[in-house]
């Protein structure tokens, strides 16, 4: 049955399983780090030098051929798409030790994570599907939650390796069901920052200051993570961090479109969410998520400012 608790204090004192720890993206890198701390954990990027640059900064081991993470009891992948996860795991699955777990941290498509599952487990490896949730901070201090999906015996055995990155870990089901809790909870998140942007700046454009207006809708009913986070820590002061990229929302949102159809729900708002995110991130080409907000301070003439 899936199940949800928090992290246990985590030792610190290194391990001798052996990790490795695939695409060291902006969420990869911190993550990798965070494991090479307690564990012996070997780092592989598409671009060699990145992996070199991890190394050195993180004590990690650095490796240039994929065969060369065989030797890894644990290993974790936090790649684009499941479409590179499958090309990865189809190269290495035959070199893999049976009774490895593959943990994949990559926000895919629970179709896909099955057939990665069903390809592994040809090699008696098994599989995880978890996607995180927190971003860079989160992934920066360890603190993220992970949704995983699949058998519970191959999350008993990696479970400390996943405390090493997450402050809450939940079984949330079978193969795929971590991916589509994963999109189902990203469209949401697409979903509040489109309906904050618009009802913040319309009410700009009719002098209510936006600090003042995110103030009582803190202690409302209508607060969210957008409201509580993304506007005032990167909206208000205008730093607009980039910390996961639009692009990468809007292919999150697409992916609950999947997890709609699946359920028998025709989804028009979220379906219309994905439109309006899609065509942002055209638009906004390598933007940060948050950046579809200032799409809307242009059509209406303002700016959501702490100055206000």
């Amino acid at each position: 049955m899936p199940t949800s608790d928090a992290t246990p204090a985590v030792d610190d004192a290194p391990t001798s399983t052996e990790v490795a720890f695939l695409g060291l993206g902006a969420m990869g890198r911190p993550m990798a780090a965070n494991l090479a701390a307690r564990y012996p954990t070997r780092v592989w990027n598409r671009t060699t030098s990145v992996a070199e640059a991890h190394a050195a900064a993180h004590g990690s081991t650095a490796v240039a051929d994929l065969a060369e993470v065989a030797g890894a009891q644990v290993v974790c992948s936090c790649l684009p798409t499941d479409v590179e996860v499958a090309a990865v795991a189809g190269a290495l699955a035959p070199a893999l030790a049976p009774g490895t777990v593959w943990v994949d941290h990559t926000s895919g498509n629970p179709a896909g994570a099955r057939d990665i599952a069903e390809l592994l487990a040809g090699h008696d490896v098994g599989y995880l599907d978890a996607p995180v949730s927190g971003g860079t901070d989160g992934a920066a201090s360890g603190a993220l939650t992970t949704m995983v999906g699949g058998d519970a015996d191959d999350l008993a055995t990696v479970r400390a390796v996943l405390d090493t990155v997450a402050a809450r870990v939940v079984h949330v089901g079978d193969v795929g069901a971590g991916m589509a809790v994963k999109a189902v909870n990203n469209a949401l998140l697409a979903t509040s920052l489109w309906a904050a942007a618009e009802g913040l700046t319309a009410l700009a454009a009719q002098g209510i200051a936006p600090t003042s207006a995110l103030e009582v809708i803190a202690s409302s009913s209508g607060r969210s993570f957008a409201t509580e986070t993304l506007f005032p820590d990167r909206v208000l002061d205008r730093s607009f961090p980039h910390t996961f990229a639009l692009a990468l929302l809007a292919k999150d949102v697409r992916l609950a479109g999947s997890v709609l159809a699946g359920g028998g729900v025709d989804g028009p708002v979220l379906h219309l969410v994905e439109q309006l995110t899609s065509a942002a991130a055209v638009e906004l080409e390598d933007a940060d998520h948050v950046e579809l907000v200032r799409m809307l301070e242009r059509a209406v003439g303002v700016e959501l400012s702490s100055l206000q």
